[in-house]
């Protein structure tokens, strides 16, 4: 794995702790109601929080899930990285935005492209 791959998957792990942060801990922040184009009062509904709260968990875990595949074990960066634009697809068809695949897995997208091709 070329440095720029290794680089780019620390890179998908840092933006996947990112979203942790915001949906777990600063779940009612003005930088989570930006992000998701939410109002202060929708974040401060606790069904809300719970569900953000427990996805926050599912994006630290594919964080974790990244950094184990960048410097353990090389062969699961692929499947994981194919998980993560999945979910990217899922979330910008289900939102009917397109570009929250690129804002979600443009950086997964470019990180894959270039192991494959390396």
């Amino acid at each position: 794995m070329t440095t720029f791959v290794t680089v780019l998957s620390l890179l998908v792990a840092i933006e996947f702790f990112y979203i942790l942060y915001l949906e777990t801990f600063a779940t009612t922040s003005a930088s989570t109601a930006k992000v998701f184009s939410m109002t202060a009062d929708e974040l401060a509904q606790p069904k809300v929080q719970l569900l953000f709260r427990n996805q926050g968990i599912y994006n630290g875990l594919i964080a974790v899930g990244m950094l184990y595949a960048t410097f353990v074990q090389r062969d699961l960066l692929v499947p994981l990285l194919v998980y993560i634009l999945l979910v990217a697809a899922y979330g910008a068809f289900s939102a009917g935005k397109v570009a929250l695949f690129f804002k979600q897995g443009g950086l997964a997208l470019l990180t894959l492209l270039l192991l494959l091709l390396g």
